[in-house]
Protein backbone atom coordinates (compact mmCIF):
# COMPACT_ATOMS: atom_id res chain seq x y z
CA UNK A 1 0.00 0.00 0.00
CA UNK A 2 1.41 3.54 -0.78
CA UNK A 3 2.91 5.05 2.27
CA UNK A 4 2.51 8.43 0.94
CA UNK A 5 0.09 10.00 -1.45
CA UNK A 6 -2.05 12.72 -1.86
CA UNK A 7 -5.70 12.30 -1.67
CA UNK A 8 -8.25 12.13 -4.61
CA UNK A 9 -10.60 15.26 -4.60
CA UNK A 10 -13.66 14.76 -2.39
CA UNK A 11 -16.60 16.95 -1.48
CA UNK A 12 -16.18 20.02 -0.77
CA UNK A 13 -18.99 19.25 2.11
CA UNK A 14 -16.01 17.42 3.75
CA UNK A 15 -13.39 19.47 3.46
CA UNK A 16 -11.71 21.40 6.73
CA UNK A 17 -9.02 23.49 6.31
CA UNK A 18 -6.83 22.28 9.23
CA UNK A 19 -8.08 21.93 12.52
CA UNK A 20 -8.11 23.78 15.28
CA UNK A 21 -9.77 23.26 18.61
CA UNK A 22 -11.02 20.24 17.53
CA UNK A 23 -11.85 18.51 21.03
CA UNK A 24 -13.90 21.70 22.27
CA UNK A 25 -16.25 22.31 19.44
CA UNK A 26 -19.97 21.91 20.10
CA UNK A 27 -21.24 20.96 23.27
CA UNK A 28 -18.73 20.60 26.14
CA UNK A 29 -20.44 17.93 28.69
CA UNK A 30 -17.84 15.10 29.09
CA UNK A 31 -21.05 12.88 29.23
CA UNK A 32 -24.08 11.80 26.34
CA UNK A 33 -26.73 13.56 27.10
CA UNK A 34 -25.52 16.25 25.11
CA UNK A 35 -26.01 17.72 22.68
CA UNK A 36 -22.40 17.02 21.95
CA UNK A 37 -20.53 17.43 18.95
CA UNK A 38 -17.51 15.16 18.66
CA UNK A 39 -14.47 15.20 15.61
CA UNK A 40 -12.91 12.88 14.03
CA UNK A 41 -9.83 13.10 11.27
CA UNK A 42 -9.12 11.17 8.20
CA UNK A 43 -6.81 11.72 5.53
CA UNK A 44 -7.44 8.78 3.00
CA UNK A 45 -10.24 9.12 0.47
CA UNK A 46 -11.24 5.36 1.47
CA UNK A 47 -11.46 6.20 4.99
CA UNK A 48 -13.27 9.46 4.62
CA UNK A 49 -15.69 7.37 2.59
CA UNK A 50 -16.41 4.91 4.85
CA UNK A 51 -17.08 7.55 8.24
CA UNK A 52 -18.65 9.77 6.08
CA UNK A 53 -21.30 6.92 4.96
CA UNK A 54 -21.66 5.61 8.71
CA UNK A 55 -22.26 8.99 10.32
CA UNK A 56 -25.82 9.64 9.65
CA UNK A 57 -26.78 5.42 10.91
CA UNK A 58 -24.72 6.67 14.11
CA UNK A 59 -26.83 9.61 14.97
CA UNK A 60 -30.19 8.11 14.56
CA UNK A 61 -28.75 5.21 16.21
CA UNK A 62 -27.98 7.76 19.17
CA UNK A 63 -31.57 9.58 19.20
CA UNK A 64 -32.89 6.58 19.66
CA UNK A 65 -31.11 6.47 22.94
CA UNK A 66 -31.95 9.59 23.62
CA UNK A 67 -28.27 10.70 23.05
CA UNK A 68 -27.82 14.30 21.06
CA UNK A 69 -24.54 13.06 19.51
CA UNK A 70 -23.38 14.51 16.23
CA UNK A 71 -19.99 13.76 14.61
CA UNK A 72 -17.94 16.07 12.27
CA UNK A 73 -15.52 14.58 9.70
CA UNK A 74 -12.69 16.82 9.12
CA UNK A 75 -10.82 15.64 5.90
CA UNK A 76 -7.02 16.48 5.42
CA UNK A 77 -5.03 16.07 2.31
CA UNK A 78 -1.69 14.66 4.08
CA UNK A 79 0.99 11.79 4.44
CA UNK A 80 1.08 10.10 7.33
CA UNK A 81 4.44 11.59 8.16
CA UNK A 82 2.59 15.10 7.84
CA UNK A 83 -0.05 13.86 10.29
CA UNK A 84 1.67 12.44 12.47
CA UNK A 85 4.00 15.96 12.68
CA UNK A 86 0.58 17.87 12.89
CA UNK A 87 -1.31 15.68 14.98
CA UNK A 88 1.57 15.79 17.89
CA UNK A 89 1.30 18.80 17.71
CA UNK A 90 -2.17 19.13 18.35
CA UNK A 91 -1.71 16.56 20.97
CA UNK A 92 0.54 18.82 23.16
CA UNK A 93 -1.93 21.76 22.59
CA UNK A 94 -4.69 20.15 23.59
CA UNK A 95 -6.58 20.94 20.46
CA UNK A 96 -6.87 17.35 18.91
CA UNK A 97 -9.96 15.79 16.85
CA UNK A 98 -12.22 13.87 20.14
CA UNK A 99 -11.50 10.58 17.98
CA UNK A 100 -8.14 9.72 16.24
CA UNK A 101 -7.32 7.08 13.62
CA UNK A 102 -4.09 6.33 13.86
CA UNK A 103 -1.43 3.88 13.02
CA UNK A 104 0.45 1.33 15.26
CA UNK A 105 3.74 3.46 16.07
CA UNK A 106 1.64 6.72 16.96
CA UNK A 107 -0.54 4.48 19.22
CA UNK A 108 2.37 3.20 20.70
CA UNK A 109 4.62 6.33 21.17
CA UNK A 110 1.45 8.52 21.86
CA UNK A 111 0.51 6.17 24.72
CA UNK A 112 3.75 6.60 26.13
CA UNK A 113 3.95 9.88 26.23
CA UNK A 114 0.72 10.34 27.92
CA UNK A 115 -1.44 11.86 24.89
CA UNK A 116 -4.28 9.22 25.19
CA UNK A 117 -6.72 8.07 27.22
CA UNK A 118 -7.24 4.40 28.38
CA UNK A 119 -9.95 2.50 26.95
CA UNK A 120 -10.37 -0.47 29.57
CA UNK A 121 -13.18 0.71 31.78
CA UNK A 122 -15.01 1.52 28.37
CA UNK A 123 -14.36 -1.92 26.92
CA UNK A 124 -15.02 -3.73 30.19
CA UNK A 125 -18.67 -2.57 29.76
CA UNK A 126 -18.93 -3.46 26.13
CA UNK A 127 -20.40 -6.71 25.41
CA UNK A 128 -18.40 -6.12 21.57
CA UNK A 129 -15.12 -6.40 23.73
CA UNK A 130 -15.55 -10.39 24.34
CA UNK A 131 -15.21 -10.67 20.81
CA UNK A 132 -12.37 -9.63 20.10
CA UNK A 133 -9.58 -12.20 19.43
CA UNK A 134 -7.03 -13.16 22.53
CA UNK A 135 -3.67 -12.61 20.60
CA UNK A 136 -5.59 -9.18 19.07
CA UNK A 137 -6.16 -8.32 22.65
CA UNK A 138 -2.59 -9.12 23.61
CA UNK A 139 -1.33 -6.99 20.79
CA UNK A 140 -2.64 -3.83 21.85
CA UNK A 141 -2.04 -3.78 25.34
CA UNK A 142 0.45 -1.53 26.08
CA UNK A 143 3.66 -2.24 29.10
CA UNK A 144 1.70 -0.38 31.26
CA UNK A 145 -1.13 -2.49 30.85
CA UNK A 146 -3.75 -0.43 29.19
CA UNK A 147 -5.36 -0.58 26.07
CA UNK A 148 -5.03 3.05 24.35
CA UNK A 149 -6.29 2.12 20.97
CA UNK A 150 -8.99 -0.34 19.41
CA UNK A 151 -7.95 -1.83 16.02
CA UNK A 152 -10.49 -1.06 13.07
CA UNK A 153 -8.90 -3.81 11.53
CA UNK A 154 -6.25 -6.74 11.76
CA UNK A 155 -4.45 -8.94 8.41
CA UNK A 156 -1.84 -11.05 7.78
CA UNK A 157 1.59 -10.15 5.96
CA UNK A 158 3.04 -12.72 4.27
CA UNK A 159 4.39 -13.36 0.61
CA UNK A 160 2.36 -13.02 -2.79
CA UNK A 161 3.60 -14.89 -5.74
CA UNK A 162 2.84 -15.16 -9.10
CA UNK A 163 2.02 -18.69 -9.55
CA UNK A 164 1.25 -18.51 -12.97
CA UNK A 165 5.19 -17.22 -14.41
CA UNK A 166 6.45 -19.90 -11.62
CA UNK A 167 4.39 -22.76 -13.38
CA UNK A 168 5.58 -21.14 -16.91
CA UNK A 169 8.98 -21.52 -15.87
CA UNK A 170 8.83 -24.77 -13.75
CA UNK A 171 9.96 -23.26 -10.50
CA UNK A 172 7.79 -25.18 -7.71
CA UNK A 173 4.80 -23.36 -6.08
CA UNK A 174 3.60 -25.24 -2.92
CA UNK A 175 5.17 -23.71 0.45
CA UNK A 176 8.67 -23.46 0.69
CA UNK A 177 9.59 -24.64 4.37
CA UNK A 178 12.77 -22.76 5.29
CA UNK A 179 14.50 -20.20 3.26
CA UNK A 180 17.00 -21.94 2.11
CA UNK A 181 14.62 -23.53 0.06
CA UNK A 182 12.95 -19.97 -1.23
CA UNK A 183 16.10 -19.16 -1.90
CA UNK A 184 17.16 -22.24 -4.35
CA UNK A 185 13.59 -21.31 -5.96
CA UNK A 186 14.17 -17.64 -6.43
CA UNK A 187 17.67 -18.51 -8.27
CA UNK A 188 15.64 -20.63 -10.48
CA UNK A 189 13.37 -17.60 -11.53
CA UNK A 190 15.95 -15.42 -11.99
CA UNK A 191 18.28 -18.04 -14.16
CA UNK A 192 14.82 -18.33 -15.97
CA UNK A 193 13.74 -15.12 -16.85
CA UNK A 194 17.01 -12.65 -15.91
CA UNK A 195 14.66 -10.63 -13.56
CA UNK A 196 15.25 -9.87 -9.91
CA UNK A 197 12.72 -11.98 -8.50
CA UNK A 198 11.50 -10.68 -4.81
CA UNK A 199 10.85 -7.49 -3.50
CA UNK A 200 10.95 -6.95 0.52
CA UNK A 201 10.58 -3.25 1.73
CA UNK A 202 14.32 -2.18 2.77
CA UNK A 203 16.60 0.81 2.82
CA UNK A 204 15.57 4.48 3.58
CA UNK A 205 12.90 5.74 1.03
CA UNK A 206 10.69 2.97 1.69
CA UNK A 207 10.66 5.03 5.37
CA UNK A 208 8.53 3.25 8.19
CA UNK A 209 7.58 0.52 6.19
CA UNK A 210 11.17 -0.95 6.27
CA UNK A 211 10.62 -2.35 9.45
CA UNK A 212 6.81 -2.20 9.80
CA UNK A 213 6.91 -4.54 6.57
CA UNK A 214 10.24 -5.73 6.11
CA UNK A 215 12.51 -6.50 8.53
CA UNK A 216 9.70 -7.29 11.43
CA UNK A 217 7.50 -9.80 9.81
CA UNK A 218 11.41 -11.59 9.16
CA UNK A 219 12.40 -10.93 12.45
CA UNK A 220 9.42 -11.85 14.57
CA UNK A 221 9.14 -15.65 13.21
CA UNK A 222 13.19 -16.00 14.28
CA UNK A 223 12.93 -14.39 17.33
CA UNK A 224 10.22 -13.65 19.83
CA UNK A 225 12.04 -12.34 22.57
CA UNK A 226 14.01 -8.66 20.93
CA UNK A 227 12.18 -6.66 22.96
CA UNK A 228 11.51 -6.86 26.43
CA UNK A 229 7.71 -6.01 27.45
CA UNK A 230 8.08 -5.90 30.88
CA UNK A 231 11.52 -3.37 31.49
CA UNK A 232 10.52 -1.81 28.04
CA UNK A 233 13.60 -2.42 26.51
CA UNK A 234 14.84 -3.21 23.51
CA UNK A 235 17.52 -6.62 22.99
CA UNK A 236 19.66 -5.25 20.33
CA UNK A 237 22.13 -8.49 20.80
CA UNK A 238 19.06 -10.78 20.53
CA UNK A 239 20.49 -13.36 17.61
CA UNK A 240 17.43 -12.39 15.28
CA UNK A 241 18.54 -9.35 14.32
CA UNK A 242 21.89 -10.29 12.65
CA UNK A 243 19.96 -13.79 10.79
CA UNK A 244 17.69 -10.80 9.57
CA UNK A 245 20.90 -8.52 8.16
CA UNK A 246 22.33 -11.45 7.08
CA UNK A 247 19.05 -13.11 4.97
CA UNK A 248 18.66 -9.22 3.28
CA UNK A 249 22.89 -9.19 2.33
CA UNK A 250 21.99 -13.12 0.82
CA UNK A 251 19.38 -11.91 -1.15
CA UNK A 252 20.82 -8.55 -2.39
CA UNK A 253 24.32 -10.20 -2.80
CA UNK A 254 22.92 -13.15 -4.97
CA UNK A 255 21.47 -10.41 -7.43
CA UNK A 256 17.49 -11.34 -6.27
CA UNK A 257 16.28 -8.01 -5.42
CA UNK A 258 15.53 -5.38 -7.37
CA UNK A 259 18.19 -3.10 -5.80
CA UNK A 260 17.91 0.08 -8.00
CA UNK A 261 13.95 -0.20 -7.81
CA UNK A 262 14.41 -0.22 -3.53
CA UNK A 263 16.74 3.28 -3.87
CA UNK A 264 13.74 4.47 -5.96
CA UNK A 265 12.11 8.07 -4.09
CA UNK A 266 9.01 5.74 -4.16
CA UNK A 267 9.85 2.35 -4.10
CA UNK A 268 7.23 0.70 -3.65
CA UNK A 269 5.59 1.95 -7.15
CA UNK A 270 8.37 -0.05 -9.71
CA UNK A 271 8.45 -2.51 -7.71
CA UNK A 272 4.67 -3.81 -6.62
CA UNK A 273 2.67 -1.03 -8.65
CA UNK A 274 4.82 -1.95 -12.07
CA UNK A 275 6.94 -5.71 -12.03
CA UNK A 276 4.51 -7.95 -9.73
CA UNK A 277 1.50 -6.61 -12.08
CA UNK A 278 3.38 -7.48 -15.08
CA UNK A 279 4.46 -10.72 -13.73
CA UNK A 280 8.34 -8.95 -13.50
CA UNK A 281 8.44 -9.73 -10.00
CA UNK A 282 7.12 -12.99 -8.80
CA UNK A 283 7.43 -12.54 -5.34
CA UNK A 284 6.04 -9.44 -2.59
CA UNK A 285 6.20 -9.10 1.03
CA UNK A 286 2.59 -7.84 1.29
CA UNK A 287 -0.38 -7.47 3.44
CA UNK A 288 -3.80 -8.62 3.57
CA UNK A 289 -4.90 -5.29 1.99
CA UNK A 290 -2.76 -6.24 -1.28
CA UNK A 291 -5.80 -8.11 -2.75
CA UNK A 292 -7.60 -5.04 -2.49
CA UNK A 293 -5.46 -1.63 -2.93
CA UNK A 294 -3.13 -2.86 -4.67
CA UNK A 295 -3.88 -5.67 -7.19
CA UNK A 296 -7.69 -5.83 -6.64
CA UNK A 297 -9.88 -4.26 -9.47
CA UNK A 298 -10.15 -1.06 -7.85
CA UNK A 299 -6.24 -1.06 -6.70
CA UNK A 300 -3.72 0.92 -7.53
CA UNK A 301 -2.66 -1.80 -10.48
CA UNK A 302 -5.05 -4.51 -10.90
CA UNK A 303 -4.12 -7.82 -12.03
CA UNK A 304 -6.82 -9.43 -14.36
CA UNK A 305 -7.54 -12.91 -13.31
CA UNK A 306 -5.93 -11.78 -9.92
CA UNK A 307 -7.05 -14.88 -7.74
CA UNK A 308 -6.02 -17.36 -10.86
CA UNK A 309 -2.35 -15.48 -11.11
CA UNK A 310 -1.40 -15.16 -7.88
CA UNK A 311 -1.25 -17.23 -4.56
CA UNK A 312 0.06 -16.85 -0.87
CA UNK A 313 3.29 -18.28 1.21
CA UNK A 314 3.27 -17.77 4.74
CA UNK A 315 6.92 -16.77 5.64
CA UNK A 316 9.42 -19.88 5.75
CA UNK A 317 11.94 -20.61 8.58
CA UNK A 318 15.09 -18.81 8.87
CA UNK A 319 16.62 -20.66 11.14
CA UNK A 320 16.76 -24.73 12.09
CA UNK A 321 13.84 -25.20 14.06
CA UNK A 322 11.88 -22.41 12.79
CA UNK A 323 8.55 -23.10 11.15
CA UNK A 324 6.73 -21.00 8.43
CA UNK A 325 4.42 -18.41 9.67
CA UNK A 326 2.25 -15.57 9.42
CA UNK A 327 3.04 -12.05 10.74
CA UNK A 328 -0.25 -10.63 12.44
CA UNK A 329 -0.63 -6.54 11.61
CA UNK A 330 -3.54 -5.08 13.94
CA UNK A 331 -2.81 -1.64 13.10
CA UNK A 332 -3.59 1.28 15.14
CA UNK A 333 -6.99 1.84 15.08
CA UNK A 334 -9.24 4.79 17.08
CA UNK A 335 -8.51 6.48 20.04
CA UNK A 336 -9.22 9.09 22.23
CA UNK A 337 -6.86 11.83 23.45
CA UNK A 338 -6.39 12.00 27.04
CA UNK A 339 -7.52 16.06 27.11
CA UNK A 340 -10.94 15.39 25.02
CA UNK A 341 -13.91 16.49 27.19
CA UNK A 342 -15.79 14.17 25.42
CA UNK A 343 -14.35 10.83 25.69
CA UNK A 344 -18.50 8.95 26.50
CA UNK A 345 -19.69 10.58 23.53
CA UNK A 346 -16.41 9.35 21.84
CA UNK A 347 -16.48 5.64 23.31
CA UNK A 348 -20.11 5.46 21.17
CA UNK A 349 -18.73 6.73 17.77
CA UNK A 350 -15.65 4.02 18.32
CA UNK A 351 -18.13 1.59 19.70
CA UNK A 352 -20.32 2.00 16.61
CA UNK A 353 -17.47 1.81 14.13
CA UNK A 354 -16.22 -1.52 15.59
CA UNK A 355 -19.90 -3.54 15.23
CA UNK A 356 -21.96 -5.13 13.10
CA UNK A 357 -22.52 -3.78 9.49
CA UNK A 358 -20.51 -0.31 10.03
CA UNK A 359 -17.52 -1.90 10.93
CA UNK A 360 -17.89 -4.71 7.82
CA UNK A 361 -18.12 -1.60 5.21
CA UNK A 362 -15.10 -0.28 6.67
CA UNK A 363 -12.81 -3.62 6.42
CA UNK A 364 -14.47 -4.22 3.11
CA UNK A 365 -13.11 -0.92 1.88
CA UNK A 366 -9.78 -1.26 3.23
CA UNK A 367 -9.05 -4.37 2.34
CA UNK A 368 -8.64 -5.26 6.57
CA UNK A 369 -9.72 -8.98 7.84
CA UNK A 370 -11.76 -8.51 11.11
CA UNK A 371 -9.99 -8.34 14.10
CA UNK A 372 -13.39 -10.11 16.26
CA UNK A 373 -14.65 -13.23 16.03
CA UNK A 374 -18.08 -12.18 15.40
CA UNK A 375 -18.36 -10.74 11.70
CA UNK A 376 -18.09 -13.84 9.27
CA UNK A 377 -21.48 -13.52 8.16
CA UNK A 378 -22.34 -9.83 8.23
CA UNK A 379 -22.06 -8.34 4.55
CA UNK A 380 -20.39 -6.71 2.32
CA UNK A 381 -17.12 -8.26 4.41
CA UNK A 382 -18.96 -12.00 4.27
CA UNK A 383 -18.72 -11.98 0.71
CA UNK A 384 -14.55 -11.40 0.79
CA UNK A 385 -13.15 -14.91 0.67
CA UNK A 386 -9.70 -13.82 0.90
CA UNK A 387 -10.65 -11.35 4.33
CA UNK A 388 -12.38 -13.74 5.94
CA UNK A 389 -9.46 -16.41 5.19
CA UNK A 390 -6.88 -13.69 7.09
CA UNK A 391 -9.42 -13.76 9.56
CA UNK A 392 -8.91 -17.55 10.31
CA UNK A 393 -5.29 -17.22 9.84
CA UNK A 394 -5.10 -14.77 12.74
CA UNK A 395 -5.68 -17.81 14.79
CA UNK A 396 -2.57 -18.96 13.91
CA UNK A 397 0.03 -16.06 13.12
CA UNK A 398 3.27 -14.82 14.70
CA UNK A 399 2.66 -10.91 16.45
CA UNK A 400 5.25 -9.70 18.86
CA UNK A 401 4.38 -6.69 21.11
CA UNK A 402 6.65 -3.87 20.80
CA UNK A 403 6.21 -0.27 22.85
CA UNK A 404 8.10 3.21 22.94
CA UNK A 405 11.61 3.35 20.74
CA UNK A 406 9.32 1.58 17.42
CA UNK A 407 10.05 4.82 15.17
CA UNK A 408 13.94 4.61 16.39
CA UNK A 409 14.26 1.12 16.13
CA UNK A 410 12.41 1.47 12.35
CA UNK A 411 15.02 4.81 11.65
CA UNK A 412 17.98 2.31 12.27
CA UNK A 413 17.12 -0.70 10.77
CA UNK A 414 15.84 1.61 7.69
CA UNK A 415 19.56 2.74 7.56
CA UNK A 416 21.43 -0.39 8.11
CA UNK A 417 19.46 -1.78 5.46
CA UNK A 418 20.33 1.35 2.96
CA UNK A 419 24.13 0.58 3.58
CA UNK A 420 23.71 -3.69 2.46
CA UNK A 421 21.63 -1.97 -1.09
CA UNK A 422 24.32 0.44 -1.74
CA UNK A 423 27.40 -2.01 -0.87
CA UNK A 424 28.52 -0.08 1.76
CA UNK A 425 27.88 -3.09 4.54
CA UNK A 426 27.43 -6.94 4.15
CA UNK A 427 25.23 -8.33 6.71
CA UNK A 428 27.39 -8.27 10.12
CA UNK A 429 28.33 -4.88 9.13
CA UNK A 430 24.93 -3.98 8.93
CA UNK A 431 24.19 -5.38 12.39
CA UNK A 432 26.74 -3.67 14.45
CA UNK A 433 25.81 -0.18 12.57
CA UNK A 434 22.26 -0.81 13.59
CA UNK A 435 23.15 -1.71 17.19
CA UNK A 436 24.91 1.81 17.26
CA UNK A 437 22.80 3.86 15.90
CA UNK A 438 19.73 2.25 17.62
CA UNK A 439 21.72 2.58 20.85
CA UNK A 440 21.94 6.20 20.03
CA UNK A 441 18.80 7.03 19.13
CA UNK A 442 16.91 4.89 21.84
CA UNK A 443 19.22 6.20 24.50
CA UNK A 444 20.48 3.98 27.91
CA UNK A 445 16.86 3.76 29.45
CA UNK A 446 15.17 2.16 26.26
CA UNK A 447 18.16 -0.56 25.56
CA UNK A 448 18.23 -3.72 27.28
CA UNK A 449 21.50 -4.51 29.38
Amino acid sequence: MKRTHAIAAFSAALVVAGVTGCSGAGGGETGTDGPVTISIMETKQTNIDAINKVIPGFEAEMAKQGKDIKVDLIADQLTDEQFKTKMTQQLVAGQAPDVLDIGENMAIAWSAAGYLTPLDEYLEKWDGWSHYYPAVKEAITRQDGHVYNLPSGAGVQNFFFRKDVLDEVGVETSQPQTWDELIDRLVKVKDATGDTPIVIPAGTAWGGGTWNEGFQPLLGGTDTEYYDRDSGTWDLQSPGWLAVFELYDELISKGLMPVEDLQNPNPWEPTKYVKFPAGDIQVAAQGTWGWRFDWGPEGATPIEGLDEKVSTWQYPALRSGDQPYGWSSTGGGYAIPEQSEKKEAAMEFIKYLSSGTPLAEQLTASGAASARDDLDDVAPYSEEPHLLQAGKDLADSVYVVTGDGADQIAQAVSTATEKILSGEANGRQAYESFVKDATDLLGPSLVKQ
